[in-house]
């Protein structure tokens, strides 16, 4: 059963595109691209996929035939399939593995225009970085990342839930009712994760010992691939890196914290490298003072968050024997310990806003620290809307409890903010007296309600 995602409304766009281009699907592995571009093949006559992991004898055909339609030919009699313009979906699975496989989509853009050519692979970027000229102007790319909320709502037959916290806010606040229901799927969604096989597995199912198998199988594979990213860097320091970050999750990262004594330079590396297979996110320091955010990025001050949540608690069981408490503060704890310990839902506010963004580009996370000698100040994330520096603030606590968030308005000299927790959607208005009685506006929005904050096409 086919799982829809938002992705699927923009490849159906795609398909129907007067000004076709070959489509470039770039995500970490298991996040789901081979799967809507099977579901994106339901409406087409004909479907070719080649999987250059599976059949890496595919290789050589694109090594050995350059010109399109030659290539097209070769492929229709190997798959005994028509490769027909407007009829034919053509897929190239894994096509990091061949880089003639990844030059040909701008020749098909060129000399083949008419047919609808997708690719994807889960360690792109890799072999992008190889091709830095490659296909400027010929390829569209889309970035696809585990299930948002949302879909993971829609995927449990909540549509209804999701148009009615979308239509929310401060004065039309959520019924208490679906407040409660929406509060208690964000903390199942939090265990389950939006890795689409849990995703799947907890809905035929709702049996999370199912939805574990499937991650820790999921957690596997990202392990072994670390044999694939060739000899740039030490496995077992990939290992031990990716699992400090999860340690470290909501903090600035420290190298030294990296088990095994390697020197800052490697573990930068192997930094570089995670994200670059796009297992875990930069989040920036960024001074904030204007807009773009990226252009006062101090390099000094970094956090990183893992993929996703339901992989991070497969990591502290298996790996670092620490699940248990972050499982019961998710299943049973206070919003305030759940929102404020652990940085569970910092990291997990990081990917929401990532999801809602426009998926034709790839974004940065921003946040903000006072870096300051002896200062402890610090606004977990820094987004750009309406042309504007908007802070947003990961709390459970009151107002009182808001003042790295206040600091930061005062020297930015900015009069809103927003909070993301766990209480329904609400403002508070706070005369600071701090700054001649301004007058700020701090818009509460639920964590599960992140979508309300990204005013995006793909949201709609």
């Amino acid at each position: 059963m086919y799982l829809s995602r938002t992705i699927d409304r923009l490849l159906m766009e795609w398909k129907n595109s007067s000004s076709l281009k070959p489509l470039l699907l770039r995500g970490a592995r298991q996040v789901g691209k081979s799967w809507a571009v099977e579901h994106l093949a339901e409406s087409f006559d004909y479907f070719i996929e080649v999987n250059f992991e599976k059949r890496p004898d595919m290789i050589e055909v694109f090594e050995r035939v350059h010109e399109v339609h030659d290539l097209a030919n070769n492929l229709s009699m190997l798959y005994n399939t028509p490769v027909e313009a407007g009829k034919t979906l053509l897929f190239l699975d894994e096509i990091q593995d061949s880089s003639d496989a990844i030059k040909s989509l701008w020749a098909f853009k060129e000399d083949f225009p008419g047919l609808h050519v997708v690719a994807a692979g889960s360690l792109l970027e890799f072999a992008l970085k190889d091709l830095p000229s490659f296909g400027v102007g010929r390829i569209r790319s889309l970035f696809v990342y585990p299930f948002s909320f949302d879909e993971f709502l829609m995927a449990e037959g909540k549509a209804s839930w999701v148009k009615a916290k979308q239509e929310a806010s401060n004065q039309k606040p959520l019924l208490t009712p679906l407040y409660n229901d929406l509060v208690q799927h964000y903390r199942t969604f939090l265990m389950v994760g939006g890795m689409p096989a849990s995703v799947a597995a907890w809905v035929s199912t709702h049996d999370y010992r199912n939805c574990q198998t499937e991650l820790d199988d999921i957690q596997l594979t990202y392990y072994d691939d670390f044999k694939k990213y060739g000899k740039k860097v030490d496995t077992t320091l990939l290992r031990n890196t990716l699992q400090s970050v999860i340690l470290q999750t909501g903090s600035k990262f420290t190298y030294s914290k990296v088990e095994g004594d390697s020197r800052a330079e490697e573990v930068k590396k192997a930094l570089g490298l995670l994200c670059d297979a796009g297992v875990i996110k930069r989040v920036s320091h960024t001074a904030a003072n204007g807009l773009p955010l990226g252009a006062e990025v101090n390099d000094k001050f970094r956090k990183y968050i893992y993929l996703d949540s339901g992989l991070m608690l497969r990591i502290l069981d298996m790996d670092l024997g620490g699940a248990r408490q972050l499982t019961e503060m998710i299943l049973a704890g206070t919003a305030e310990d759940l929102v404020n310990k652990g940085g569970l839902a910092e990291m997990m506010l990081g990917w929401e806003l990532i999801k809602y963004n426009n998926p034709r580009s790839q974004h940065d996370l921003y946040y903000w620290e006072n870096t300051a000698d002896g200062a402890n100040s610090e606004v977990d994330y820094i987004i750009a809307r309406d042309m504007k520096v908007l802070p947003i603030e990961c709390k459970a606590g009151v107002s009182g409890k808001m003042k790295s968030l206040y600091l930061f308005m005062r020297q930015k000299h900015l009069t809103e903010a927003i909070r993301c927790s766990l209480e329904n959607f609400a403002l508070l208005e706070n005369h600071d007296k701090q700054d001649a009685g301004a007058l700020r506006h701090i818009w509460i929005t639920p964590l599960f309600a992140v979508s309300n904050l990204c005013d995006n096409e793909s949201n709609r």
